[in-house]
């Protein structure tokens, strides 16, 4: 081994036992999808509680022979970027309902929502210019933000008095500015106060980003957070993702047809990366026709996550997605333990992916769930919770 060598190994290692004493280290466990909620992992079926596909729709059948036809036709791949030969029809076909589906002139998909969001803020903003964004907003909104080179300013979590006083002492210094949030946040489950946070951006012509990778599909009668709202709070950048409730892959950016165009020269994730491979368009095309013609299919998660928080006496939840919070992680980690046992996969949520003490069961509800299933964990969590108040 080269001395550089083995001064990597050395670094490695190191980081990986400090993470370990922290109970910080991830790990990948192979686990098989069996249809519906079902999963199996080390020879164990269980039910999973913890997966983004809120309609089930990555097992349905539909979805499934869209992709598989897709492929048939178009191959296994796109080939290239979009600039170059990776325009197949398909994509411009999904960019023109997307658009339609969002309400907004254009859209361009892009390879994954991370991608869109190191793609979008970078490509609008830079050294001379100001971005805000929440606290609690998701990691690809807060790497975006740094790429571009702007000012960064984090403001409370939904604090929008914080957010007006950050705008109030520093727009007028600043050539642009925009400001980044979840629509829903995806470890809390929680709202952004859209309204209140779009009046901000007109009064200080601000450019608000809005990830609604967890609210499409769910909220707004399936058009996102946005539409949930009376009258519909519509972001000029509508951000989201196929690989959620859609239940395939990929990430798009819904707004004017001027800024598409001007993304589809600027944004480097689109320009240097392979486009989508059909199978996966041809999946979220199937997707958005049985979001839009089913009606409870898209009500379900929500009927179901108030079912759960009723039988746990949590307050009535927002989203699917409903946090337990325990504090230390070695609590979240012994705690999904127990539901593994119990039949459950639910995983421990560590920083830093939440703040510090704040780890956390993250439990997300989706269509494919039964009501009988989300009685059982109710009663596994409530056991849980009863186990550890009796041993403190």
């Amino acid at each position: 081994m080269t001395p550089a060598c083995a001064s990597l190994e050395r670094f490695a290692a190191d980081k990986l036992a400090k993470l370990d004493r922290r109970q910080l280290r991830r790990q990948t466990h192979e686990t098989r999808p069996l249809g519906g909620a079902l999963v199996e992992r080390d020879g164990q079926r269980l039910v999973n509680a913890c997966s983004n596909d809120y309609l089930g729709l990555s097992q349905h059948p539909v979805v499934i022979e869209a992709a598989r036809a897709a492929t048939a036709t178009y191959g296994a791949g796109s080939g290239a970027s979009r600039l170059v030969t990776g325009g197949h029809p398909l994509l411009f076909e999904l960019e023109s309902r997307l658009a339609r589906f969002k309400g907004s002139e254009d859209c361009l998909v892009f390879g994954s929502g991370y991608l869109t969001n190191l793609a979008v803020t970078p490509a609008l903003v830079g050294p001379g210019d100001l971005v805000l964004i929440d606290a609690l907003a998701h990691a690809c909104l807060h790497a975006g933000a740094r790429l571009s080179g702007a000012r960064v300013e984090i403001f409370g979590h939904n604090d929008m008095v914080d957010l007006e006083t950050r705008l109030t002492r520093l727009r007028a210094d600043c050539r642009h500015a925009m400001i980044l949030t979840d629509g829903v946040f995806s470890m809390d489950g929680d709202l952004a106060p859209l309204p209140a946070l779009l009046e901000l951006a007109a009064k200080f012509d601000a450019w608000a980003l809005v990830d609604d990778a967890h609210g499409v599909g769910i909220l707004g009668e399936g058009r996102g957070t946005g539409h949930s709202f009376q009258p519909p709070a519509l972001a000029p950048l509508q951000m989201g993702t196929l690989s959620k409730a859609l239940g395939s892959y990929g990430g798009y950016l819904c707004a004017s047809r001027a800024v598409c165009d001007l993304l589809r020269s600027r944004a480097r994730p689109l320009v240097f990366t392979t486009a989508l491979p059909p199978a996966s368009i041809a999946a979220a095309l199937a997707a958005l026709d049985l979001i839009e013609s089913d009606t409870a299919l898209r009500e379900r998660p929500m009927q179901l996550a108030r079912r759960f928080c009723a039988r746990l006496g949590l307050p009535t939840p927002t989203s699917p997605i409903i946090p337990i919070v325990l504090g230390h992680a070695d609590s979240a980690l012994a705690a999904s333990r127990a539901l593994q046992e119990d039949g459950f996969l639910v995983a421990a949520i560590r920083p830093p992916t939440v703040p510090e003490g704040t780890a956390r069961l993250r439990i997300t509800i989706s269509a494919a769930h039964s009501e009988a299933d989300m009685d059982r964990l109710a009663a596994a969590l409530q056991s849980i919770r009863q186990t550890t108040e009796a041993a403190e």
